[in-house]
């Protein structure tokens, strides 16, 4: 038995709906800039003829499920909310083609990528990886995974609100670049593996929220997230 100087982290999972077994979280992906309206909000828009789809990862240790209350976090005075459908990966996959993406599907959740704006914008304009702007020690927030093998989801209200007051509302239908040319792009780069998370980008709306907030958001057909800012450590 091989032994360590320490316990090792745990597993990372997620619930599944209708499902003893949990989903064991691989690795986290996230695809920036993927909604018109929210380019041009942060200054950036983009032409899809001109440009490819950009990732950033995070941690899997930065995830936690919908319902949870988290700390605001350190070294930031704008910490925002990103509402996003979650591809939820079930089979392996390396340079798959847009008509065969589905299959790499297993199902979807409704997730948050919360960030801290201010740290991100200061790297963004200097050139510096997004690192302690994007991966925030809880700041990867999930709802269970919803199983739909094979499903590739074209449409659907994403709406996010803050202590009850609508700040995002859009469809995935709008996202720039689909569920088929994200998931074919992203195994270019990547042998996409069961228990990848891809959070597909968020619509426009982002903003700052602040300890005792209360933050609400829904895919349609998909599922709904909850999470409580708390206050900071």
């Amino acid at each position: 038995m091989t032994q360590y100087l320490f316990v090792p982290p745990a597993v990372l999972s997620l619930p599944i709906r209708g499902r003893a077994e949990r989903f064991p979280i691989h690795r986290i992906f996230c695809v920036g800039r993927n909604y018109h309206a929210h380019a041009v909000e942060m200054g950036r828009p983009v032409d899809k003829s001109m440009e490819q789809p950009f990732y950033f990862t995070k941690s899997p240790q930065t995830l936690v499920e919908s319902g949870a209350t988290v700390a605001y976090p350190p070294r930031t005075s704008n910490y925002h909310y990103e509402m996003e459908l979650v591809i939820a990966v079930g089979r392996p996959g390396f340079r798959v083609s847009e008509a065969n993406a589905h299959a790499l599907v297993y199902g979807y959740a409704a997730g948050l990528d919360m960030t801290r704006r201010d740290l991100q914008l200061v790297a963004r304009d200097k050139g510096r990886p997004w690192d302690t702007g994007k991966d925030i020690e809880q700041g990867s927030v999930c709802s269970e995974i919803v199983p739909m093998p094979g499903v590739v989801i074209e449409r659907g209200a994403i709406a996010l609100e803050v202590n009850a007051q609508t700040k995002q509302s859009s469809n995935v239908d709008k996202l720039i670049w689909n569920i088929r040319e994200l998931i074919a792009d992203l195994s270019t780069y990547y042998h996409l593996q069961p228990g990848d998370l891809i959070y597909t980008g968020t619509p426009e709306g982002v903003g700052a929220v602040l300890p005792g907030d209360q933050i609400t958001g829904r895919v349609e057909g998909v599922a709904e997230i909850a999470l409580c800012v708390g206050a900071p450590e």
